[in-house]
């Protein structure tokens, strides 16, 4: 017992000697359990996100102001399912399966994020979720490029690059509506009513009411803390408003000298509500997940049928 604590201790001390030399932990590595436990929460999180993400989109494909729109639309989706696939993929090199990471969702064990529990009620919706939530992700995921595990830090840098489309496609939707009607400028600016504080709330619990925040920051699996990412966010996004003629909602924003802001209270009650099953959208985002996967299973028994009986034949 002596011998294998001893051994533990050397091999937590290897592991963290590579963490602090900035050498990235690869899937044969030892690492400790509970690191491994963050990074299979944090990650199929990630992955339930990108793919659940894709409904509340998708209800606008058919209703698309024009061609263009409905392309740049279509076009952005299909990068969501991509980022799905990347991170399931990098997710199962921890020992878990593809299955059993979409079983865990069904079942209500695992968790995405609470932003797509929102409904998409117009248009200027779609340009809120393009400018807010997906700028909220990208602020979170250019720092998770540089996360200690390699299989997530490499799959961030292809996602990166097309969130940050996402970002810009849903930005010119809200700029082109503050350059229309009288209506569509109203559509624009009631969108950001109702996504700017569940875009706020994506980065998660101040960092005092986060308790895997700390050990998540030692072993650099993330490099900046809730709070930290949220403020970087709401600075970067205010300024971006005003150029449009948007206006956060916000009554004690507060200006500071240097140019940065301090936000009001967050909501944590409704955000808890929405985790815990309790939004707007969440049973109906889950039943059409498990519908849909259900009604794929002859799909994927027929690729896996085809690809035992190429391999047999070789």
């Amino acid at each position: 017992m002596l011998t294998q604590t001893i051994n533990e201790e050397k091999l937590l001390a290897e592991f963290e000697a590579k963490i602090n030399a900035e050498i990235k932990i690869e899937p044969k590595d030892w690492m400790p359990d509970e690191y491994r436990k963050h990074l299979i929460r944090q990650m199929s999180q990630h992955a339930h996100s990108e793919v659940i993400g894709m409904q509340p989109e998708g209800n606008w494909i058919t209703r698309a102001p024009s061609l263009r729109s409905k392309k740049i639309l279509l076009a952005k989706i299909q990068d969501e399912g991509g980022h799905g696939l990347y991170l399931y993929s990098a997710a199962e090199t921890l020992g878990v399966s593809r299955d059993q990471f979409i079983q865990w969702l069904h079942e209500g064990k695992a968790k995405y994020s609470s932003v797509f529990n929102y409904p998409t009620l117009n248009w200027a919706d779609i340009g809120a979720i393009g400018w807010l939530v997906d700028g909220a992700a990208i602020t979170n995921q250019v720092s998770l490029q540089r996360t200690s595990y390699g299989p997530y830090s490499r799959a961030m840098v292809r996602i990166c690059k097309e969130e940050s489309f996402h970002q810009r496609q849903g930005y010119e939707i809200m700029w082109r509506m503050m350059e229309g009607t009288v209506d569509q400028q109203k559509m624009a600016q009631d969108a950001i009513d109702r996504w700017w504080w569940p875009a706020l709330m994506m980065f998660g619990p101040h960092d005092t009411d986060s308790p895997r925040t700390s050990l998540a920051m030692k072993w650099r699996i993330k490099r900046e803390s809730n709070d930290q990412l949220r403020e970087k966010f709401i600075n970067k996004t205010i300024s971006q408003a005003e150029i449009i003629g948007l206006k956060v909602p916000d009554p004690n924003l507060i200006r500071n000298e240097d140019g940065t802001f301090k936000h009001g209270d967050i909501n944590w009650d409704e955000f808890w509500q929405v985790v815990g099953g309790n939004g707007p959208c969440n049973q109906q985002r889950l039943e059409h997940h498990f519908n849909v996967h259900k009604e794929g299973a002859w799909v994927r028994e027929s690729a896996i049928a085809y690809n035992i009986k190429h391999t047999n034949n070789q």
